[in-house]
């Protein structure tokens, strides 16, 4: 006979039933019908398929752990082959076929012990009994003398026993009696436990002791447990202290305030990861085996929690004997003091522009906001979401946060893949961020939290969202809770200023005289400073004509002359098309920073069918411009339904874009008219809402409204399309004149 490890109960063995999941298992068998249904296992990972992991449990089996029974997506493990994983032996079919399941303690220390399985030696053992059959024999000797013992002392066991029940049944009526009335709490139940303790056995209270080990006592309800409430009760309250100063505080019992990172239950105990303002550490907190202690506890609670610090096999843990959830003032205050700590660790150093930019340097607190809330975002384990308008400039945006936020993302998550899951850019079709976009964000974060426990993310919007069209999208993802940010180049209007957490954008009057990846890439320069060099060249890409001199120069430096900025802009124009709501992120990075430099790279190849693909649906469409004037205005309208290949590039508004940059010397605006749509390009300061009211007056029943001011466009239903582009027509010649 031997005792559990873990309670202490005597037992065939080093482990009782009751405590056999909460320990993992070292396998010296050699075939699958020797291993034991639901035990826990130490294996190495053997290789991936396409349906699961196959494990290696010891030396000669193999078992599957299908995708099924994983906590999360297969593509997102972070096992390589060899790789020492946990796992629990769920069936051993018929056939020899393993199945396991996912087990969430995947460290040796969040077990609560370590035995072998040797199918020779009989029942498992501790590893340090392997110092041969001696000790085993002379356990058995010892066993046989106190079996031959056991004869005389029977009588007085049975008498220590009956003493033992009558105390804890005492212990436990006081108890009762105490939780119905206080005063009884003050007098009774330290002198009743008292006598309890003295008459109970000293192995009794021996193996109490053991079986608190890894959460609180163990004799819940007993006589020790009612002399330790005692205890608590008469002592003094702990010193709240930070967590980054436990490790000189081992053995000492703490008070820890902050947030709920996670909260996961064991077979064992429940282990909540509390983060404070400078670190965070794991804290388990028993109740019974399996069972979650503190159910009101949940992910993202503001707490405070008193226990004794531990050091387990190398690692610092929480023993919890006390844990609550803030509310009101306490949980401000903590919440508070988290926030300015984080602010304060993510804030970058002084504001200094790529180059010297007036515009950039007018922004300097805002470059400073949107590049802190990013670095924040990163440091909270929270997902950032860029979402960028599917134009060249909205790609070179996008792209420059992503370069700068990459590097953080690696350092601050061991998984390979946490580029891919915690950076994401998705592009949109127009410059308005709608609540078709809104609601599919909404479902993919929500269900990222739901499956994955993912934190909701921070979505930063560049070269789109800046004008009131997009605040419908904006609402829904502030009922979430969701960060949002934005980067643009188009003066914001109040409603969406007021609708976001930070903000980088000209005032209105620069507005013509800076690009979106311009302000994005002096914000990526402050979200992480060592990429600052890969960035030089960007500004100047963004640029369709009159690119400032800094920014060409800084271009020129970084090996990128006027033509070659040229052709990665085309290049990127080109394929921002292609599957526009994909980010295509190794393609665009191959063209922005790899292989786009130079005749016959990947950009120069790429901008030879932009220019093929332009240059052709151009000559068609100046052939069917309808030149009209009007009081010495000259307006353009061109047919986009009639004269242009409608699926194929160029899209419509790079199109009038081309068409305006050529003819503007002779025209004062460009429009384009569809069905049910009309653009407008030019280079007056026209405000397309203010055209849409003015034109609904002689065309009311059209249901005109302005879809974009961002991109001059407005929407109407098609069977009034002639008479909504005459009475335009007439109104921005209007402005312009």
């Amino acid at each position: 006979m031997g005792s559990c490890i873990i309670c202490g109960k005597s037992v065939d063995g080093r482990i009782c039933d009751l405590h056999e999941e909460d320990v993992v298992f070292e396998f010296r068998g050699n075939q699958p019908d020797q291993l034991t249904v639901d035990r826990y296992y130490r294996g190495t990972v053997d290789g991936y398929a396409e349906f699961g992991v196959f494990v290696d449990v010891g030396d000669s089996v193999t078992g599957l752990l299908h995708r099924s029974e994983l906590d999360q997506r297969l593509e997102s493990l972070d096992w390589e082959s060899g790789d020492t994983v946990f796992v629990q032996v769920q069936q051993v079919r018929d056939n020899g076929n393993v199945d396991l399941g996912w087990s969430i303690r995947q460290a040796e220390n969040e077990f609560r012990g370590t035995l072998v399985d040797d199918p020779d030696q009989g029942a498992p053992y501790l590893k340090e009994d392997e110092s041969g059959n001696e000790d085993a024999a002379a356990d058995d000797e010892s066993a046989a003398d106190a079996s031959d013992d056991s004869e005389e002392t029977d009588d007085t066991d049975e008498a220590d026993t009956a003493a033992t029940e009558d105390a804890d049944a005492a212990a436990t009526e006081d108890a009762d009696v105490t939780t119905d009335d206080e005063s009884d709490e003050q007098a009774e139940p330290t002198s009743t436990a008292d006598a309890a303790a003295a008459e109970t056995p000293a192995a009794t209270t021996e193996a109490d002791a053991g079986s608190g080990d890894g959460g609180t006592a163990a004799a819940s309800g007993g006589a020790a447990a009612a002399v330790a409430e005692t205890e608590n009760e008469e002592a003094t309250e702990p010193n709240h202290v930070a967590i980054e100063t436990l490790d000189d505080r081992v053995g000492e019992t703490v008070r820890l305030e902050g947030v709920v990172e996670s909260a996961r239950q064991t077979s064992g105990p429940t282990v909540f990861e509390i983060r404070d303002e400078t670190d965070s550490v794991e804290c388990a907190a028993f109740k019974e085996a399996a069972v979650r202690a503190y159910p009101e506890i949940d992910t993202d609670d503001v707490v405070r929690l008193d226990g004794e610090v531990r050091e387990r096999r190398g690692e610092l843990q929480v023993e919890t004997e006390a844990l609550v959830k803030l509310e009101d003032d306490d949980r401000t205050t903590v919440e508070d003091r988290l926030a300015d700590a984080l602010t304060a660790q993510a804030e970058p150093d002084a504001v200094d522009p790529i180059v010297a930019d007036e515009t950039v340097e007018a922004l300097t607190d805002d470059v400073r906001d949107v590049a802190t809330a990013v670095r924040r975002a990163v440091l909270e384990e929270r997902p950032v979401v860029v979402r960028h308008a599917a134009t060249a400039d909205g790609y070179v945006a996008g792209v420059a946060l992503e370069r700068a936020t990459l590097p953080l993302v690696r350092d601050q998550h061991d998984q390979h893949d946490a580029v891919y899951h915690y950076f994401d850019r998705r592009p949109l079709e127009e410059g308005v961020y709608d609540m078709d976009d809104a609601t599919k964000d909404a479902t993919r974060m929500l269900e990222a939290r739901e499956r994955h426990d993912e934190k909701l993310p921070l979505f930063v919007f560049v070269a789109a969202g800046a004008t009131r069209e997009s605040l419908d999208g904006f609402e829904l993802l502030d009922l979430y809770g969701a960060g949002r940010a934005l980067v643009d180049d188009v003066a914001v209007d109040p409603e969406v200023d007021e609708a976001v957490d930070a903000a980088v954008a000209p005032d209105g009057t620069d507005a013509q005289e800076t690009t979106a990846a311009t302000l994005a890439a002096n914000v990526a320069a402050h979200v992480n400073d060592e990429v600052r060099e890969d960035l030089r060249h960007l500004p100047a890409v963004s640029y369709w004509e009159d690119t400032p001199e800094a920014y060409a120069d800084a271009a020129s430096e970084a090996g990128y002359d006027a033509d070659a900025a040229r052709e990665v802009r085309e290049a990127v124009a080109l394929e921002a098309y292609y599957q526009s709501y994909e980010d295509k992120r190794e393609l665009i990075t191959d063209l922005l920073f790899g292989e786009g430099d130079g005749p016959g790279g990947l950009a120069g190849h790429v901008s030879e069918q932009f220019r093929e693909k332009l240059d052709t649906e151009i000559e068609t469409a100046e052939a069917n411009l309808d030149t009209q004037t009007l009081d010495d205005t000259t307006v353009a309208v061109l047919d986009t339904d009639a004269f242009t290949h409608r699926y194929e590039f160029p899209p419509t508004a790079l199109l009038l874009d081309e068409l305006h940059r050529r003819h503007r010397d002779d025209v004062s605006a460009v429009i384009g008219v569809s069905d049910d749509e009309l653009h407008i390009r030019s280079d007056h300061a026209i405000d397309v809402r203010d055209v849409a009211d003015r034109a609904r007056e002689w065309v009311p029943n059209a249901g005109l409204t302005a879809a974009s001011a961002r991109h001059g466009k407005l929407e109407y239903i098609a069977g009034e399309r002639s008479a909504v582009l005459d009475t335009v027509i007439d109104v921005v010649a209007d402005e312009v004149a």
